[in-house]
């Protein structure tokens, strides 16, 4: 198979998958089965259209015309490669995941459930492939429309309520910015093709520069920069195994995955520092990933507290890409993995709790240690790599992202992050310490009740993961290298 059909195979998979598990709705043993094998064979495509990446000859693909130089464009290059690869080790992990959670926690519509999950992933492949600005945006609509029934699964009034912010916010948000910014691209440069260093010639008006900026940030609401961020924890609705597809796999790292290439790809680092409305939008960032922080440790529910944990650390990815410099590529995009791995750890964690003892609440699960230690094990590996700390692969994002910082001379963000750091050790890691040695007339007995095997083999191949990536982080590294402005 040429190297663009399996390009095109890549976006094949999802709606395949969706069309077997229709066929097989009433047959719960081999529609699982044919949820993992077309992750399976996601993660192989994948695989080999890295090899061909690597080989020099990145496939590509560009559709018939729509109107004159406008069309639908596919192209493989590193942070894409970096986004897909997530995406479908992701997806395969979390379908195992959902397999335990779902039977174990006897939800309905589970065939409905798998569809939308296999569309999704096809969604946020269809965003890291995309050649040009309309093909992102075409697929990043798709994936708000493919994850809402997802949010809504449960069919209650609070879920309904949480979609409606959920699709509201995301639709909203594209249509009053990001679209208008991507007509004032074309218009301004003729093109919406990704191209290194940017699109934009030199004696384009600063002011439309700076405005535009504006609008990309604003209108990628996947990103959930402060104050367009309410979708996110509304989303918390939703059954865990979506909690995790949000939060680590598809929307929120379509979302930041998405400013980081218009930052490479449309204007170019030297344009982006150039821009007169970076610097404001650079501490909005700052602002985000402090406040949510602080919002994180009033939160009770364990979920509520990882969806604001989750807008906090979004922030560091944008504020990665807003320093423009070449450490702040690096840390952007090593961040979009390490707390890929590192979040959807924390939301197995919490499904994991929640189908075992029934717990959802932060203060219930003091001395829950001894009942669930694998679990909570789990979660504090996971937090230490959400906080950056050894000896997790968040250590080095965290790393790169500080240096980047330094080298733009940013001390108040420094401080910020610092600051975030700390806060981060406060709302994640004391629970799994509390868990484990609780005080005063807390009881830390109880009988071993761990969730379904299928929930802890996905607890544990993502746990080791953050290990891993602490010990080996050069592949991961040597990927993110070669995005166009990145340096170490």
């Amino acid at each position: 198979m040429s190297s663009t059909a399996l390009l095109l195979a890549s976006l094949a998979v999802g709606p395949l998958a969706v069309a077997g598990i229709t066929l097989l709705r009433q047959h719960p043993n081999p529609r699982e089965g044919l949820s993992l094998a077309a992750g399976i064979a996601l993660v192989i495509i994948n695989l080999q259209l890295l090899n061909a990446l690597n080989s020099g000859a990145p496939p590509s693909w560009r559709g018939p015309d729509i109107l004159p130089g406008l069309r639908l464009e596919l192209a493989v290059e590193p942070l894409g490669m970096l986004f897909a690869l997530i995406a479908s080790s992701l997806w395969l992990v979390t379908s195992v995941y959902a397999i335990g959670y779902m039977r174990g926690h006897d939800e309905k519509h589970q065939a409905r459930f798998f569809s939308f999950f296999a569309l999704s992933i096809t969604c946020a492949t269809g965003i890291a492939y995309a050649g040009n600005l309309l093909t992102l945006f075409l697929f990043y609509e798709l994936l708000s429309l493919a994850t809402w029934p997802l949010v809504v699964h449960a069919g209650t009034d609070r879920a309904r309520h949480g979609g409606r912010v959920y699709l509201g916010v995301l639709l909203s948000t594209s249509i009053l910015f990001f679209l208008p910014a991507i007509i004032l691209t074309w218009t301004t440069s003729g093109t919406l093709t990704f191209t290194p260093g940017g699109v934009f010639s030199p004696d384009t008006p600063p002011v439309l520069i700076a405005g535009l900026l504006v609008l990309f940030v604003f209108g990628v609401g996947k990103a959930a920069m402060m104050p367009f961020h309410r979708w996110l924890p509304a989303a918390m609705v939703a059954p865990t195994p979506v909690s995790a597809l949000l939060h680590a796999v598809a929307v929120v790292k379509a979302g930041v995955f998405s400013l980081v290439k218009i930052g490479v790809y449309i204007f170019g680092l030297e344009q982006l520092n150039a821009a007169a409305s970076r610097e404001v939008l650079l501490y909005l960032a700052g602002f985000t990933l402090l406040a949510a922080s602080i919002v994180a440790m009033r939160q009770d529910n364990l979920k509520a507290r990882l969806a604001y944990s989750t807008v906090s650390q979004l922030a560091y990815i944008s504020l990665g890409v807003l320093l423009a410099v070449p450490g702040g590529i690096t840390g952007s995009g090593l961040h979009i993995a390490m707390h890929a791995f590192g979040k959807i750890t924390l939301f197995f964690c919490a499904g994991a709790i929640m189908v075992a003892a029934h717990k959802t609440e932060v203060s219930q699960l003091r001395g829950l240690g001894r009942q669930m230690p694998f679990t909570m094990g789990a979660f504090l590996i996971a937090s230490l790599s959400i906080a950056g700390l050894p000896p997790t692969g968040g250590t080095w994002s965290k790393w790169y992202l500080m240096l980047a910082t330094l080298e733009a001379g940013a001390l108040l963000l420094v401080a910020a992050l610092i600051i975030s750091t700390l806060l981060n050790i406060v709302y994640l890691g004391l629970i799994p310490v509390r868990a484990f040695w609780p005080t005063g007339s807390e009881s830390s007995a109880g009988q071993l009740r761990e969730a379904p095997l299928a929930c802890c083999l996905a607890i544990g191949i993502t746990t080791l993961t953050c290990l891993a990536l602490f010990l080996y982080p050069q592949p991961l590294y040597t990927l993110v290298s070669r995005i166009p402005g990145a340096g170490g």
